[in-house]
């Protein structure tokens, strides 16, 4: 890619600047072209992949196969920079969907799609706000300042002097996810063929109808809106403001936050740390207990720290594209689980799994499933300053538990995972690998005590509702 340059507009308004069109003549439609043959290209690949993992199942596999299959797949998937990347990123975080050495592989996968150049740049945001973009901005800069599977970040100014982050997709990406999930679908129906203890086929639906809304700027615009509201008076985490006329369905742009990254703080004092993590618990948490809402991507990437008198002070959430609503029945059994396994109360334990939506219950399929709620609600239950799991890696956490949850539901299953429990189930370990990464030490359970104070579930009805209603989005079915 051209490095981009900024030149001031003359006789316009001070401070505005446009591409220079001395710059080389850009490569980008052809690069992009080339991306519906690399698509025909990993579409290939990872059907033959699939056929040789069907073949090494059939023949009796064994794990150095299973890692050199794996070690295939993660290869022909890595043949393309794009949405391919985040849905196996995402399969990768959910624990036993895949078998673990497929995860392993995944895991290793980044979403780096090649940067858009500064010509091409200029038309996307020409087709987005008009042949008259650039004089709506004092300053653009055309060079990216973070690129990823399914746009780039570019910073800019408005005229009245406010820092901005603008969000571009890239082109034709609809067709590129549709192309996607199709890959998806394949790699599931094929561990279904050979493993049948978990049927993915909700997972699936899920997964599909997340990475589609990602897709939609303007819906993640309401996302933002939503998580301003729900965090007012939340002081440390911070929701950039969105700038709605300077976005489209293709084009978000936000108030820039500045921050560093999480991981440079992993070796902070202890107290430091902690109060990172508080930030984090109080983002993921709060909105989720008052509001039904969580945000599913719990990528480092979507996390920077901001500074407070000169120390960490708490945390900008700045990507709000994998937001999940659940009806507040969903919470209220996220409620009774975490009451009946305090209390060792059997009928509440139950009636959440329920509520949850899993069917066929037995005494075995509960015994099972109680496996992996106690792990997920551990730190929740237990009233003492402690860890998330000592000596756990964090691409490690959750991995033990579920395979333990899988060699018993290979005797005793199979089971069909819930749609809405998919990303409550993969935020919840994407929050806990952050406390690792920062190695938390903390009283989990006050701080979800805190949180569930007064909780009623007719109350969160009413609280989502009406922040739903302020925002234009719908309440979930």
């Amino acid at each position: 890619m051209t490095p981009a340059t900024l030149v001031q507009l003359g006789g316009g308004t001070p401070g505005a600047y446009v591409m220079d069109m001395s710059t080389p003549a850009d490569t980008e439609q052809n690069r992009f072209s080339a991306r519906a043959s690399r698509y025909a290209r990993v579409g290939a690949n990872v059907s033959g992949v699939a056929a040789r993992i069907a073949t090494s199942f059939l023949t009796g596999r064994s794990s150095a196969g299973d890692a050199r299959n794996a070690a295939s797949l993660a290869q022909a998937l890595g043949g393309l920079k794009g949405p391919l990347m985040k849905v196996a990123q995402l399969i990768a975080t959910i624990p036993d969907v895949v078998p673990p050495e497929y995860a392993t592989e995944l895991q290793k996968l980044q979403s780096e799609a090649p940067p858009m150049g500064a010509a091409f740049v200029n038309r996307r945001m020409m087709a987005e706000l008009g042949p008259g973009w650039r004089q709506r901005f004092a300053e653009f800069d055309l060079k990216p300042a973070a690129a990823a599977s399914l746009g780039q970040v570019h910073k800019a100014t408005s005229g009245d002097g406010v820092r901005l982050a603008c969000k571009l997709q890239y082109p034709d990406m609809e067709s590129a996810v549709e192309a996607d999930l199709s890959q998806l679908q394949i790699l599931l129906a094929l561990h279904r063929q050979i493993d049948s203890a978990i049927d993915t086929r909700e997972i699936a639906k899920e997964l599909g109808a997340r990475v589609r809304e990602e897709l939609d700027y303007l819906r993640e615009a309401k996302h933002a809106a939503l998580y301003q509201l729900m965090l007012a008076g939340t002081d440390d985490v911070r929701v950039p403001r969105i700038e709605t006329e300077l976005s489209t369905k293709r084009l978000l742009t936000m108030h820039w936050l500045d921050g560093s990254k999480l991981l440079a703080h992993k070796e902070a004092d202890l107290d430091t740390r902690n109060r990172i993590a508080r930030a984090m618990f109080h983002a993921w948490w709060r909105p989720f207990i008052r509001y039904g809402v969580i945000h599913g991507d719990p990528h480092l990437g979507n996390y920077t720290v901001f500074d407070h008198d000169g120390r960490p002070g708490g945390l900008n959430l700045l990507d709000y594209g994998c937001v999940r609503i659940f009806p507040p029945a969903f919470v209220n059994g996220v409620n009774e689980l975490r009451n009946g396994l305090l209390r060792d109360d059997q009928a509440r334990i139950v009636n959440a799994y329920e509520v949850w939506g899993f069917k066929n219950l037995t005494k075995d399929l509960i015994g099972i499933l109680n496996i992996w709620a106690k792990f997920i609600y551990g730190p929740l239950l237990d009233d003492r300053v402690r860890t998330i799991a000592d000596g756990v890696a964090p691409g490690e956490y959750g991995r033990r538990e579920a395979f333990a949850v899988h060699q018993a539901l290979k005797e005793k299953g199979p089971v069909t995972v819930p749609q809405e429990f998919v990303f409550m189930d993969r935020a919840a370990i994407g929050l806990g690998g952050v406390f690792l990464h920062l190695r938390t030490e903390m009283n989990f359970y006050r701080l979800i005590e805190e949180e569930l104070e007064s909780f009623a579930m007719e109350t969160v009805a009413a609280r989502q509702n009406a922040a739903l209603e302020a925002v234009g989005l719908t309440s979930p079915t």
